[in-house]
């Protein structure tokens, strides 16, 4: 949480949004295996995150010391309904004997289910060795099984897996379904199981809607590999992969489903995460995808959700819950994405150590320290339209490192509907300390833990944050101590880009965090073949490039002598048009430029043939350079300051939209040779 500014404050919405219009029904469902823990966990969790029911997976029962009839107890004290119990697998059969058998089956899972109080099951198409190939065959097998489940108040819903040996698809499953005519048997549509096999979702608009049972709804990214393995190892949760989620929806809901939107996805990390945070991501997940699909989330209904998920009550001003909106009919929306207009700051926090450093440096490159702020031990630097704010006032139990990111602003018209729009989409706000007369700024935590705030800089009223820095003597320019050039004339404008390192199990996470709550997609990835493994980047920005969060993340960290030369790391890129006379001045002003060795312009030379004159300037400053068919890519490092924060300069040429990521194994292999040299280690 940023000290920068510090009790939350109340906000309502912006008067500009609109009212609810007529729109599908939000009921919202995740499948137990979707997180980690026992089955008591997962429905802590569940509940916790806002999900209206759950489905049960059976494995989760088997292993649970809960009996059906306790866990049927604890699903209704947390408020959440049991919607489906999952899988029976393998009914169909050619043998008579096994196909009694199944029944048998069926009848004592048919007993669970009363007393789990709940009247779906999930059946899966037959995969085993003997599996029926005759739509008339399979038809007939299910009309029987649904007969036993009617005569109990029991429902079948029949699902075509992607692998079955026989039946894989959508339509084939609903021809069976059709062709056994039992009101208590429908289809279970599950889109990984419809997208992964590049079916087309159009059909399901031909489907009844009161025939279709149950949703269950997975993304992921596209892989050439085993359908069953891809399923088992790779699904992810909504808005997080490559399935076109929001068409396929679009599809079902046309076709007149009216039941749960339910999860049920398969994924190693989440499986081994903390299932609190899990269970949120994948309520907002479920969030995102309706509104890309019908436009907005009624404001009251995501309003529930916040009130009642994790750091509901941490802060003033929360959501209303349903009983306190509008009434029926005039509900109001969610706001829309925010629109941002850049970086108001980045704040770094600094510790006696790191803060000197890190002072040094940004004087170096060009800054001023403009401002101080009224109330707390924190420094304001500007050059152009670049501000960083130096924060003191940070325990080494925060930042071990002595100095991080620990805040962002962004600027956007309305920080009040923004504010609005990410306790909608689960990110709460933040306590914070606000001093009489100071901007009473609202912020939301990151999956990171890096604070976000929602700024207008210069506005004259709460969210003029500004307004809370004292001057500092000498150092105002032509606009105040808001916009000053530094005393070395560097000529750096803005901020283009701030990096963090994700926890791995958060990487997906951040993704959906930022594009729900900021309105920020991917829209840069890649893969960097690093000196300590492999790494993973991806950026979300928004169209016109004022705003851009770059995230990484390693598959394993080290510990010990063996890892990498900054752990974690994060920085801060400034944007200029004149990289060269900014890397002079730098020099000359003693900033801690990462050195770049030889080698790496020999190769340069090689690949890219470039004028000997640029070279050689290349050469001189420690410049890195890339090109691609959009245009050029300038950038130098510094040094890392206080153990994991560092700087970068940059200017675009043409329209590349990159990162100079071919560049970062360089910068990796220079920073590790800093921390070798600094700590006395080879």
């Amino acid at each position: 949480m940023s000290l920068l500014a510090s009790s939350a404050p109340g906000v309502e919405p912006s008067a500009d949004v609109a009212p609810a219009t007529r729109r599908p029904p939000l009921r919202t469902a995740i499948a137990t295996v979707c997180i980690s823990g026992t089955l008591e966990d997962k429905l802590a969790a569940a509940a916790a995150a806002g999900f209206d029911g759950v489905e049960i997976f059976e494995p989760d029962l088997v292993v649970s010391s809960s009996s059906a009839a306790d866990v049927r107890r604890r699903c209704a004290d947390l408020g959440l309904s049991i919607d489906l119990y999952q899988p029976f697998r393998d009914l169909d059969s050619t043998d008579p004997d096994q196909f009694a058998l199944n029944l048998r089956r069926a009848d004592r899972k048919f007993d669970v289910m009363e007393a789990l109080g709940t009247d779906l099951i999930l059946v899966c198409s037959a995969v085993s060795p003997t599996a029926v190939d005759d739509n008339a065959v399979i038809a007939d097998q299910l009309h029987q099984l649904a007969d036993r489940a009617q005569a109990r108040g029991l429902r079948i819903s029949y699902e075509a897996l992607a692998w079955g040996t026989h039946v894989n698809t959508y339509d084939r499953s609903w021809d069976i379904v059709r062709a056994a005519d039992h009101p208590a048997l429908g289809v279970c549509l599950d889109s990984f199981h419809i997208l992964s096999r590049g079916s087309d979702p159009a059909g399901i608009e031909s489907i009844p809607g009161e025939k279709i049972f149950f949703l269950q709804l997975a993304d992921a990214p596209f892989m050439n590999m085993d359908v069953l393995q891809w399923s088992r190892h790779y699904r992810l949760f909504p808005e997080q992969g490559t399935f076109d989620l929001p068409a396929f929806l679009g599809h079902v809901l046309t076709a007149g489903y009216a039941g749960p939107l339910s999860l049920e996805v398969f994924n190693d990390v989440f499986r081994q995460s903390d299932p609190g945070r899990a269970a949120v991501d994948a309520h907002r997940s479920l969030l995102a995808l309706y509104e890309s699909t019908v436009g907005s989330v009624p404001l009251d209904r995501a309003g529930a959700i916040a009130a009642s998920g994790p750091g509901a009550g941490s802060a003033p001003g929360s959501v209303p819950g349903p009983d306190a909106g509008p009434p029926a009919g005039s509900a109001r929306q969610v706001p829309a994405a925010p629109e941002l207009g850049g970086f108001a700051f980045a704040e770094l926090a600094v510790d006696e150590d790191s803060g000197p450093a890190v002072a040094a440096t940004l004087r170096a490159l060009g800054f001023a320290h403009t401002g101080q702020h009224r109330s707390k031990p924190v420094q304001l630097w500007t050059q152009g339209q670049a501000r960083v704010l130096l924060n003191a006032a940070r325990g080494l139990d925060e930042h071990p490192t002595g100095a991080a990111v620990a805040a962002i602003g962004f600027e956007t018209p309305d920080p009040a509907a923004a504010a609005v729009r990410a306790q909608a989409m689960l990110a709460p706000l933040l306590p914070r300390r606000v001093g009489a007369g100071e901007a009473d700024l609202s912020a939301v935590a990151a999956p990171d833990e890096t604070s976000v705030f929602f700024c207008r800089t210069g506005a004259q009223d709460a969210a003029g944050w500004i307004g809370d820095f004292e001057p500092v003597a000498g150092a105002s320019g032509p606009s105040g101590p808001d916009e000053v050039s530094g005393p070395a004339g560097a000529g750096l404008g803005r901020i283009d880009h701030v990096a963090l390192t994700q926890p791995y199990d958060r990487f997906d996470e951040a993704a959906l965090f930022f594009r729900t709550v900021l309105g920020l997609p991917i829209r840069h990835s890649s893969e960097i073949a690093a000196p300590f493994g492999l790494v993973r980047n991806r950026t979300a920005a928004n169209a016109d490039g004022s705003v851009r969060i770059g995230m990484t993340v390693s598959v394993l960290r080290r510990g010990g002598q063996w890892r990498p030369g900054v752990t974690d790391p994060q920085h801060v890129a400034f944007a200029t048009d004149d990289i060269v006379a900014v890397a002079r001045a730098a020099a000359a002003a003693g900033a801690p430029v990462l050195p770049v060795p030889a080698n790496y312009y020999d190769d340069l030379d090689a690949r890219l043939a470039l004028p000997a004159d640029r070279l050689a300037v290349l050469r001189e400053l420690n410049l890195l350079y890339d090109r691609n068919s959009d245009g050029e890519f300038w950038h130098f490092y510094t040094a890392v300051l206080g153990g994991r924060v560092f700087f970068e300069v940059v200017q675009r040429v043409g329209d590349y939209q990159g990162y100079g990521e071919v560049n970062s194994p360089v910068r990796m292999a220079a920073h590790r040779r800093q921390r070798a040299a600094v700590s006395g280690s080879s």
